[in-house]
């Protein structure tokens, strides 16, 4: 399918264009961030994960995992080798209800990889995140620790009602998975925003166009991805984020894992402005 085509289906009814909120922006989201990572020193990585995360949040190890399910059940590593990130992106829905970041990590001050998490704001104002997991991407040259985060623009286009809102934006989603059946690169270039990212490989990743296309030419030349498992849009309508299962073929060998996306409403349509391929470790 030709990238006009694929943009064309991809085009959904969307509001007007109105002007974000000029008071909307991530900082919530980061603040919420950087809470978390403090209590990661300060209780460790499982009685930290349980306080800041909702009570319907995931992870993937490597299936998915309910994290007040399974959490409860690891020993406590406070005191254990710390764990440390920071978020250098971010960002949020224009209804100021939905957000995510993400950075660099080390641990036992070694190098990590990247995290990203999405965060949610709950009934009584706080932030909980419902999702967490990054790629390997390398860490080398990343801002340091306490540098000031880079903000996604929010939406200018008004949404829809969530539960539509979330439909379009699936319909959005199983377009793009059908394109890469045939093509990896082309399906993923029609639907990205310019200031979108992508990342999956140990590359540091990067925004726009140029870095786009330099992390989709380490994807396989298809793949196949399943249909959306999970994730929610924000109250306003327009940011969504979504789950679902991958496979494809590395080196002659069947690989498996997931994907994890954020999309934006953007004047055109969904415009998709993070995405992640997260392998399963390889079968024995």
């Amino acid at each position: 399918m030709s990238r006009l085509l694929l943009i064309a289906a991809l085009t959904l009814a969307v509001g007007p264009v109105l002007a974000a909120p000029a008071a909307v922006d991530p900082a919530p989201v980061v603040a919420a961030e950087r809470a978390f990572a403090a209590d990661g020193l300060a209780l460790g990585i499982r009685d930290s994960f349980l306080k800041h995360s909702a009570p319907d949040a995931i992870v993937f190890a490597p299936d998915v995992r309910k994290v007040h399910e399974t959490f409860p059940k690891r020993p406590s590593d406070r005191g254990g080798p710390p764990l440390v990130w920071w978020p250098l992106w971010a960002g949020i829905a224009r209804s100021g209800d939905l957000g995510f970041t993400t950075g660099p990590s080390t641990y036992d001050g070694k190098p990590g990889a990247y995290y990203f998490t999405v965060w949610k704001k709950q009934a009584d104002g706080t932030w909980k995140w419902v999702f967490d997991g990054g790629a390997p991407s390398s860490t080398a040259g990343a801002p340091p620790q306490g540098s000031r985060p880079v903000y996604l623009q929010v939406s200018t286009t008004k949404g829809k009602y969530p539960e539509s809102a979330f439909a379009d934006a699936r319909k959005a989603e199983a377009a793009l998975n059908a394109a890469a059946k045939t093509g990896t690169a082309a399906a993923y270039s029609a639907v990205l925003a310019d200031d979108g990212r992508v990342v999956g490989s140990p590359a540091a990743p990067g925004n726009g166009p140029a870095a786009q296309a330099a992390e989709l030419a380490t994807r396989p030349p298809v793949m196949t991805l399943g249909p959306t498992l999970g994730g929610e849009t924000s109250k306003a309508g327009d940011l969504a984020w979504t789950y679902g299962e991958a496979a494809w073929t590395r080196d002659g060998k069947a690989r498996q894992g997931h994907y994890v996306r954020v999309w934006r409403l953007d004047p055109k349509g969904w415009a998709l402005v993070f995405d992640e391929i997260l392998a399963a470790p390889p079968k024995s």
